[in-house]
């Protein structure tokens, strides 16, 4: 319904920017099954859905561009109570492979944007101090530059970290 009344009031559509996501912390011999189905719906098969109804109209605008925003833990598994979000994370990242194949040669470009953690709710409760995490602002900026971006350049991830991590 939203790419529809998007359409019906601009005439087209040019970008999309799956945002959207849930985090439920439990061990693998804890997972709670409901917590972990709303993480896969809300995580990996809403952007399914929504990037399913938008790309025809994507290829059609021949600059069409998707920003998945996914997670840091969406690349790596760093804490094992979080492995169901980064379960349905990596599948996020895998999404945005796929759309860029599926549209490439329309146009299309997508990215999968990974922060770290970002000053909002799901940021809080982490222990991390507000002045060291992404600022919301921040990430509005990163997404409207990969939006930007002409079609010679196409950023497959977006990696974007609060912390020096070790080389391994």
């Amino acid at each position: 319904a939203w790419v529809a009344a998007t359409v019906a009031r601009f005439g087209k559509l040019d970008g999309l920017v799956n945002n959207a996501g849930v985090l439920h912390a439990f061990s693998v011999e804890a997972a709670n099954e409901a917590q972990l189905d709303e993480m896969w719906t809300v995580n990996a098969k809403g952007p399914v859905l929504l990037t399913r109804a938008a790309l025809p109209h994507l290829k059609k605008s021949g600059q069409g561009r998707v920003v998945n925003v996914a997670s840091l833990l969406g690349l790596r598994v760093r804490r094992p109570d979080y492995f169901g979000y980064s379960m349905s994370k990596f599948a996020l990242v895998a999404l945005t492979h796929a759309i860029r194949q599926e549209g490439f040669e329309h146009g299309v470009r997508a990215t999968a944007l990974c922060p770290s953690v970002i000053d909002t709710d799901m940021g809080e409760g982490t222990g991390i101090a507000k002045a060291d995490k992404i600022d919301p602002e921040t990430l509005a900026e990163m997404v409207a530059m990969l939006l930007a971006l002409p079609n010679t350049a196409s950023v497959a991830e977006l990696p974007v970290n609060i912390f020096a991590e070790a080389s391994y």
